[in-house]
């Protein structure tokens, strides 16, 4: 089973009593359609990020209830997503789960007299040290270096750093943007972060929550730079920034067009409620009765199903880009690579074409027969790396978000005979 790149093209073919598939109409509907919706979803924003830039799915808190907000989950991972900050979807699917500090965790804090334990053992080993006070000496320097003033570094904030610090210091990362980064985020972490480093550890990095995400990431690099060089750090520059706040493909497309230094984008609203396509409309038609094949007629082209049972096959130029899938009946030979084959194009008035494949890939897979499953079901992450080279096999002109050349799909020469004669009759 592969997902089609096109309407009419089957995504599944149920074989059976009448009565028993005619129950399974909605259940396989509820299944795939949201699946397909949010993977594809999922996709887009994987191919706006790019393979470099780490995308994390944070959008329990605006899923469709607890099984949608698991469902979304699993299907963003398979769309191309990294992380989930879904704890039991990672326990339940092994999804690498990610997340960061809250802001209410930050402002809990008020004063460094909060902070317990203060002390922190050096990696190596050896006596604990005193975090706090190795922080306040490293926001001095840090504050000299970035010529801004001490005290405008909020000590709550500060006290969160190091107390977070204290209890996972192989997993340090800041939240920047609860009082203001420039001048108290960004030189708390950094003097948190020096400080770690110090005794042994590495932070991992900081994350930006509000205001213009693509050029506050660009300073902030800057900073991280220059502390970096300044404290001979060299690892410190290249600190991860990641980002959220309602992020959408337009902005990852501003990202983009700015030149940013964002790291990982963390995707929540407008990944798993799909606000551009709400629902997906997939559907589940009758296209064979007792061998007798049969057709949905309409006045709308779309809507008309393709009748008889069918193989469908994707055809690939010398490239290795698909550039067409192929249906046929059940009963036909499989077409062959390098074999000329004529073609019907849908939505061309049936026009026909000839095509030479280089490669011809069956699509259609059986997983369930006589009611037993008769072959090993893929796991997760066999999933998404079907789905992933998939999408990276398309041609840039039919993969590409905006105005895309329409992807092909086209029934053989029997098919088409087939469809005419029941359109006639």
């Amino acid at each position: 089973m592969s997902p089609p790149l096109s309407p009419q093209v089957p995504l599944l073919q149920v074989k059976g009593p009448l009565l028993v598939v005619q129950l399974l109409e909605t259940t396989l509907l509820c299944l795939v359609n949201y699946a397909s919706l949010v993977a594809t979803n999922a996709a887009r924003f994987r191919l706006l990020a790019g393979p470099e830039v780490k995308l994390m799915e944070i959008g329990l808190r605006r899923a469709q209830g607890p099984d949608g907000g698991l469902s979304a989950s699993k299907y963003s991972y398979i769309g191309g997503f990294d992380f989930t900050s879904n704890v039991l979807a990672g326990k339940l699917y092994g999804i690498p789960v990610r997340g960061t500090i809250a802001h209410s965790f930050i402002m809990s804090f008020t004063a460094l007299e909060e902070v317990q334990p203060k002390v922190l053992a050096p990696l190596a080993g050896g006596e604990p040290v005193d975090l706090v006070a190795l922080a306040e000496s490293w926001l001095r320097r840090v504050c000299e270096l970035l010529q801004s003033p001490p005290e405008k570094a909020n000590r709550g904030e500060l006290a969160a750093f190091v107390s977070y610090a204290i209890t996972f210091p192989h997993h340090f990362q800041g939240l920047l943007d609860t009082y203001c980064v420039m001048r108290s985020g960004l030189p708390n972490f950094c003097a948190v972060a020096l400080a770690l480093h110090q005794l042994g550890y590495r932070a991992i990095g900081v994350r930006l929550d509000s205001g213009d995400l693509g050029q506050q990431s660009k300073e902030i690099r800057r900073v991280l730079r220059a502390c970096g060089t300044a404290f001979q750090v060299p690892w410190f520059g290249s600190i991860p920034i990641a980002v959220s706040n309602d992020i959408s493909e337009r902005s990852l497309e501003s990202f983009i067009r700015e030149g940013s230094e964002i790291d990982v984008i963390g995707v929540g609203t407008h990944l798993v409620t799909c606000p551009l396509q709400p629902s997906l409309g997939c559907v589940y038609k009758l296209v064979e009765v007792n061998g007798s094949p049969c057709l949905k007629l309409t006045e709308e082209e779309e809507k008309m199903t393709i009748p008889g049972i069918k193989a469908v096959y994707r055809l690939y130029d010398d490239a290795g880009h698909p550039i067409m899938d192929l249906m046929a009946l059940e009963d036909e030979p499989a077409p062959k690579a390098g074999q000329e084959l004529v073609a019907h194009i849908l939505g061309r008035r049936g026009e026909a074409t000839k095509i030479k494949p280089s490669t011809v890939e069956p699509l259609h897979r059986t997983y369930f027969r006589d009611g037993q499953v008769c072959e090993v079901l893929p796991s997760l992450p066999e999933v998404r790396n079907h789905a992933q080279t998939s999408l990276n096999q398309l041609s840039p002109a039919h993969r590409r978000l905006h105005e895309p050349q329409p992807y092909p799909v086209a029934v053989t020469e029997k098919l088409h005979l087939l469809l005419a004669e029941l359109r006639q009759a």
